[in-house]
């Protein structure tokens, strides 16, 4: 039975990786190693565990149970051996750490930028990496598969977030359309609409303070990003209700005007893991988000 004295400890890091790629030579180019020298380290790791955990198949490598349940373990145990081993030490310009960071292009384009530039400013050597945002981000920030999540719905516990700011909706809408400063609900609903489909194919900061009045919109499109629906109004007619500050300068054939009222602001959140709240590598990157969104 393997035991932490008779144990390479560094095969964990090997393994996370593996886990994840599910890809010899994809493991080894992301650690470093010859394909060779990947696929012997993935046999003393077969050996550690007893398990053959990747199994090839038709369609390439895939986790056995055994496996599955070690990556779950692995992404929390791997950050508190880290933390462990940095202690309290921690500097951005020495650090080689990969930060995985989930949002939709609302947040790539909103917080990316300044985002961007103060982690290579003061940590030129760490990775960061935006990933789509996608409905089981909480499951990826429980596995460790991400360190921080950025989203406008309110994190499920056990996870922990943090309000970056309330962010007001706008309806943009062709350059043609009779209302003015502000749509009213009755002309808003008379309306055909563009939806991003944010969460399970919906845009539920919009639908369900309209569903609480009984209220209910006709939707003629469905796109996946923030982006496209803006592009969309002037091509097709219809309108789309956005957060404000994705909009900027609208598109041309499309003006801005306020949504109705009962269409309240909605708190954007950052979320993490509990296990990641005292680490100091995710103490810092929340500052930078802070930062970034001042």
């Amino acid at each position: 039975m393997a035991h932490t004295r008779t144990t390479d400890l560094n095969l964990l890091s090997a393994l996370e990786v593996l886990l994840e790629e599910r890809h010899i030579s994809r493991a080894a180019e992301l650690y470093n190693l010859s394909q060779p020298a990947m696929s012997r380290t993935l046999q003393r790791l077969r050996d550690t565990f007893g398990d053959e955990l990747l199994v090839r198949t038709a369609t390439g490598y895939e986790l056995t149970p055994r496996a599955r349940t070690i990556q779950r373990e692995l992404g929390q145990i791997l950050p508190r051996i880290n933390a462990l081993l940095r202690g309290d030490r921690f500097d951005p310009a020495m650090a080689t750490d990969v930060l995985n960071v989930s949002g939709t292009d609302y947040a790539a384009i909103v917080i990316g930028r300044p985002l961007f530039s103060q982690v290579l400013e003061l940590a030129p050597q760490m990775t960061l990496n935006l990933m789509a945002w996608h409905d089981r981000v909480d499951v990826d920030l429980e596995s460790g598969r991400l360190d921080l999540v950025l989203t406008g719905i309110e994190p499920d516990q056990p996870l922990l977030g943090e309000v970056l700011f309330d962010e007001p909706f706008v309806c943009v809408v062709p350059e043609d359309h009779p209302a003015r400063s502000r749509l009213d609900l009755a002309a808003y609903l008379q309306c055909e609409h563009i939806v991003v489909q944010v969460r399970s194919g919906k845009q539920a900061m919009v639908d369900d303070p309209l569903r609480a009045v009984g209220a209910h919109r006709t939707v003629r499109v469905r796109v996946p990003y923030f982006t496209a629906a803006l592009e969309a109004v002037a091509g097709t007619g219809r309108i789309a209700t956005l957060p404000s500050r994705i909009v900027g300068t609208p598109p041309p054939g499309t003006r801005v005007v306020a949504a109705p009222k009962e269409i309240k602001p909605f708190p954007y959140y950052m979320a993490w893991h509990p296990r990641l709240d005292g680490d100091m590598t995710n103490r810092w990157l929340r500052e930078i988000v802070r930062s970034a969104v001042k």
